[in-house]
């Protein structure tokens, strides 16, 4: 099986699937591989990034298609991303075929590493025909702590993002803002993968 060669890079491989037809991409076969950050090492080194030190917006989404887009060039592949505007691409649908990730009791995705923190900045395309790789479901043996962690009651049932919103502009939300959704530091995957300051900074983003 190749190497996208990522070392440095910050990223690391998340899983992969199949291309089908249905998925309507440029290709109708090959592989997509799924890349997220290189955990707990990618946020000292993303803050070292002439993206996160410019002042510009959208330092992290600029940063991974420079990234990706350089890491697909080199495998003579093409690059896609969850981000950039309407139509969004099926990231979520995608990942629950990698057989790595799967819907966790609140409805995000939980990765078999980075747990309720999986992130996906983008993926590769390759020619090459990869098998699938199935991992076991966490979930399957938890008590679902992530269901009663959330201070606003945002995940009953469903997800209320307006409910979400006003608990972070309240002063209660100050320790979702410090280090992170609630409810997903609640879940006992990868814990020691977490850094509060990029919590910190994905929560400004999405306030």
């Amino acid at each position: 099986m190749s190497d996208l060669n990522l070392a440095g890079t910050g990223l690391i491989e998340m899983g992969h699937c199949p291309v089908v037809p249905s998925d309507g991409l440029a290709h109708d076969h090959g592989t997509l591989v799924f890349l997220g950050p290189d955990e707990p090492t990618f946020w000292p080194m993303f803050n070292q990034t002439p993206e996160y030190n410019d002042d510009a917006s959208d330092s992290l989404d600029r940063w991974s298609r420079r990234t990706i887009d350089a890491i697909a060039a080199r495998a003579h592949g093409a690059a896609y991303y969850p981000f950039g505007g309407e139509p969004f691409l099926p990231f979520y649908t995608w990942a629950l075929r990698t057989g790595q990730a799967w819907a966790s009791p609140i409805g995000f995705l939980v990765h078999k590493n980075a747990g309720l923190f999986a992130s996906y900045r983008g993926a590769v395309w390759i020619s090459e025909d990869r098998p699938i790789q199935t991992a076991t479901q966490p979930c399957l043996t938890c008590d679902a702590p992530c269901k009663a962690a959330c201070p606003a009651d945002a995940f009953a049932p469903g997800y209320d993002v307006a409910a979400c919103k006003a608990h972070l502009n309240a002063p209660q939300g100050a320790s979702c803002l410090s280090d992170g959704c609630m409810a997903r530091r609640a879940c006992p995957v990868g814990t020691d993968l977490r850094i509060s300051a990029q919590a910190a900074f994905h929560m400004k983003a999405f306030r």
